[in-house]
């Protein structure tokens, strides 16, 4: 029988009203989720494993190290500082190479799209074109096939790219921020290239120098955000559309009673979006009322889940630490998995119910599973196969409980393009009247918010984050599980400008956003790095990413994919914050990234342990870069006369001239 549910002190409380309402039924009696789990383990996570120096990279230890002692150096001799800095730039080539693999399938598809091997077709046209300039393609009086397809295997070369010129997409980069690339021999070359020599260098008795270890895990890291996951959320787009604003639901309420529910989880977008055409063909709905069902409800789990949330509106049932939840309602058929933040746990969850477990892609087979492969050259039928396995279930099911849908409702789409036209308008994109807002003091800074949920930390961290940085009027954009947290929060619709500070909130009301944008899966934070960019490039925020009242943070960090989400922000630029790192052992390189990386990126690593004092921190960053930029001062207002409305724009503009009133910032 599953452990009392909140019992121990080690276990943060579950605060989701739906998740507790469903481990509070007798159906889920049985289920052990990893709450459970957390509690019967009974013991402290290993302080050398927690702090970065456990060495098991030859077969001469373990080595457990301590930091100033000789004796507890690592039989090579290995210090407490190389031994931490090997580890961590691991974890970048791991997550790293998560996003990479992903990234290749979804270039490979689009490929595919535009040869017209798929059902796909190539939507946004006008991205393409703008993603073929970067790639120097010629688009006059071409197909955009054709062009399609030239882009695609150009993008595909940039992971397997021998030479030492730079991926293309780092020319979206400002231009000072390449130089600094440059300067310091970590501008990224091939993708797998960047991967291989991080795990090289790694190796026992290789690089044993803790700074340059770090230049190889940014490069690594680099390549990941400016590399395989920009041209992941560049090519999606094109191929599904990019994202606009919608509305839709995150909940586990989204389930149906009366219909055949398969969740989709995991991180591809090839196979979701399969799924979702083929529910929508006759001889599957067919299928389904022949079983008795009134239809097939898709609903998402995780970063899958975040992605057919955009561009279809399809509801988001459980992020990552709801998936044995979403299992422990009885109600769902089927859960059709691919890669990456898959727990195992969901096949022996799945044991209690009629639900099958279905693995799809050859990289990630479970035990207790049903493997139908993926066949991308075949996408329709493979689809097919997996409904088919799911709707013969829905006879089988038993009792079950699903909550009652609370209209958890969110706004979502936020891209690049979006936010560019929504505060701009179609006319005159721009972003201009963001940075305008920011210079006056509206908008106070940018807060990301991205990353992982975790069940060591409270549930309820990223909601307490966001709801104090919107209040001190900071826009905050949020990427995978932490927006789906968001979104269950309340946060993620513009009703939501109530909880916003007067200038945030005055913002928000003229545009109609909300004052947490949902910016897609945790690949999409490719798209703040190009928001970022827009900024500088629209100028009066400084000439660097490094100089943007902006900060990121993902405090419930899980997954190796956050650490090297955080290094790719730190090396372009960008401050972050987490709850805890895997440095604490090794001081000398701990306080490298905490501090020494300032001098080398303009940028550092921040911890925080504590939700309100991640958000307090972030607040005081974005601060310190307001001052630093001269706009931290109170502006007096400007009544415009004709001659001086004539003067803007020319040459005689002038500088700080406007109806910029009074900063609202109180912390």
């Amino acid at each position: 029988m599953a452990s009392s549910r909140n019992g121990c002190d080690s276990c943060p409380e579950i605060t989701c009203i739906s998740t507790k309402e469903v481990l509070q039924q007798d159906i889920a009696k049985n289920v052990v989720t990893a709450y459970d789990r957390v509690q019967r383990r009974g013991m402290s996570a290993c302080l050398f494993g927690s702090g970065g120096t456990c060495c098991r990279h030859c077969n001469m230890g373990p080595c457990q190290i301590i930091d100033g002692v000789d004796d507890m150096l690592g039989i090579c001799g290995a210090t407490a500082d190389t031994v931490a800095a090997r580890n961590f730039g691991r974890i970048c080539a791991a997550g790293t190479s998560a996003h990479t693999d992903h990234a290749r399938e979804m270039v490979k598809g689009f490929i595919a799209t535009a040869k017209g091997e798929t059902p796909h077709e190539i939507k946004d046209v006008r991205k393409l074109h703008m993603l073929a300039d970067i790639f120097g393609v010629e688009t006059e009086g071409r197909d955009k096939n054709e062009i399609a397809i030239e882009v695609g295997e150009l993008a595909l070369a940039d992971f397997g790219k021998q030479t030492d010129t730079p991926l293309t997409m780092t020319k979206r980069a400002p231009a000072k921020r390449q130089e600094l690339w440059k300067r310091l021999g970590i501008a990224p070359r091939g993708v797998d290239r960047e991967v291989v020599e991080m795990m090289h260098r790694t190796h026992m008795g290789v690089d044993q120098e803790y700074h340059n270890i770090m230049l190889q895990a940014s490069r690594c890291s680099l390549a990941d955000g400016w590399g395989s996951s920009m041209l992941s959320t560049e090519l999606t787009d094109i191929m599904f559309g990019t994202p606009v604003p919608r509305r839709a639901i995150v909940d586990l309420g989204c389930l149906k009673i009366d219909q055949v529910n398969i969740t989709v989880h995991g991180h591809e977008p090839l196979l979701a979006e399969a799924l979702c055409l083929a529910a929508q063909e006759e001889d599957m709905l067919g299928l389904a009322k022949k079983a008795g069902a009134k239809g097939i409800n898709l609903a998402g789990v995780c970063c899958t889940g975040n992605e057919i949330l955009m561009r279809r509106g399809i509801p988001v049932a459980a992020g990552f630490i709801q998936q044995e939840m979403a299992l422990a309602t009885g109600a769902v058929e089927a859960m059709v998995v691919d890669v990456q933040c898959v727990m195992q746990s969901v096949s022996e969850v799945a044991k209690n119910f009629h639900t099958d477990i279905i693995t799809t892609n050859y990289r990630a087979k479970m035990p207790d599973s049903v493997h139908i492969q993926f066949e991308e050259a075949t996408p329709l039928e493979s689809a097919k196969e997996i409904l088919r396995k799911a709707i013969s279930n829905y006879k089988k099911r038993g009792d079950c409980f699903i909550p009652e849908e609370r209209k958890l409702d969110v706004v979502v789409g936020f891209s690049h393009e979006t936010i560019n036209t929504m505060l701009g308008g179609t006319f005159r994109s721009s972003y201009r009247p963001l940075n305008d807002n920011i210079i006056n003091g509206r908008i106070r800074g940018v807060g990301a918010i991205v990353g992982c949920d975790n069940y060591k930390l409270t549930d309820e961290a990223h909601e307490i984050i966001a709801r104090h940085l919107i209040k001190n009027d900071v826009l905050v954009l949020a990427t995978g599980c932490a927006a789906t947290a968001l979104g269950r929060a309340g946060l993620v619709n513009p009703e939501a400008i109530k909880h916003a500070g007067p200038g945030l909130r005055e913002v928000c009301e003229t545009v109609g956003m909300p004052p947490v944008l949902h910016m897609g899966s945790c690949v999409d934070n490719s798209r703040i790095l190009i928001a970022a960019t827009e900024m500088v490039r629209e100028g009066g925020l400084g000439d660097d990413i490094s100089d943007l009242p902006a900060i990121g943070t993902a405090p419930l960090w899980m997954s190796e994919k956050a650490v090297a989400i955080g290094q790719y922000f730190v090396a372009s630029g960008a401050q972050v914050v987490f709850q805890n790192l895997p440095t604490t052992g090794a001081k000398a390189f701990n306080n490298y990234l905490l501090e020494g990386m300032m001098d080398t990126y303009g940028a550092v690593w921040n911890v925080a342990s504590e939700p309100l004092e991640i958000a307090k921190l972030m607040i005081a960053r974005i601060d310190e870069k307001r001052k630093a930029l001269g706009i931290d001062k109170q502006r007096e207002r400007v009544l415009f006369d004709m001659e001086m409305r004539r003067d803007l724009g020319g040459d005689k503009a002038i500088g700080d001239a406007g109806c910029t009133g009074a900063s609202h910032h109180d912390s």
